[in-house]
């Protein structure tokens, strides 16, 4: 009998000792995970200059996107230019910015007719029609909406579009999250494949005031412009996320 009490004893030792082993191992796992994160985040979160690159999104799907980090939370007006290219027909996400109050907060979608594009403010929306949105070309886009007025117009390639009232007498307020390549219905997710993106991004700025209509013209044609206050292409800081490649722009000629 003592020597299976001196047994017990042993395996209670030995028990104590091997779980304080696993203890300390789940430990220094958290810790190098939790440091991976801190490493993670800080590279993401460095400013970056893309001059003369873009970002592709090769394929259809409800994940893949790009996350654009800015810390402004209180918009009064709102100005965003990019140019993209794609093959697409149906309808698709190209610029998605939502709040925890509105998901639809500043949304720039284009619709399955091929010469429509629908503008969201505050999650009130306006189609602006007759835009010569054509398939593999690269097309320089900008959008503003100023809350004073309520007023939105759409550029498509130097070309604007009528004024039109979307929505008024409230801000854009909250914690933003801006996504290229899905399309938010709720805030940061919710996403659909068949409002995804699939193409080429690139020279994307949004501004906290609306542009005018010379400086706009400037972005268009890719002269000296003034960049984005809240996105700037030149230093963007940014979260790739799935599949997207981040390469250098195409050129169509040599």
């Amino acid at each position: 009998m003592a020597l299976v009490g001196l047994l017990r004893e042993d395996d209670a030792i030995y028990e104590e000792a091997y779980f304080k082993q696993v203890t300390a191992l789940q430990d220094w796992c958290q810790m190098k995970f939790f440091i991976l994160l801190v490493v993670l985040t800080v590279c993401t979160a460095r400013p970056q200059d893309l001059s003369g690159k873009m970002f592709t999104f090769p394929q259809e799907t409800n994940t893949a996107h790009v996350k654009l980090i800015t810390s402004m939370e209180d918009f009064r007006a709102v100005s965003v230019c990019f140019r993209s290219f794609t093959d697409l027909r149906r309808g698709h996400s190209l610029f998605s910015l939502a709040t925890p109050s509105a998901y639809n907060d500043f949304l720039i979608f284009k619709l399955p007719k091929e010469d429509e594009i629908t503008l969201y403010a505050r999650n009130s929306n306006v189609d602006f029609r007759g835009q010569n949105y054509k398939l593999n070309t690269w097309h320089s886009v900008c959008s503003t909406w100023n809350a004073t007025s309520g007023l939105g117009r759409l550029w498509l390639d130097g070309e604007p579009s009528s004024r039109k009232y979307m929505n008024s007498g409230s801000n854009i307020r909250g914690r933003a999250i801006i996504t290229l390549g899905q399309e938010q219905d709720s805030h940061g997710g919710a996403f659909d494949a068949q409002q995804s993106f699939v193409g080429m991004m690139s020279d994307v700025h949004m501004w906290d005031y609306v542009l005018s209509p010379c400086e706009i013209q400037r972005f268009m044609v890719k002269m000296n412009f003034t960049p984005g206050n809240v996105l700037n292409w030149s230093a963007l800081q940014f979260q790739t996320v799935g599949r997207v490649l981040l390469e250098n722009k195409q050129i169509n000629y040599c």
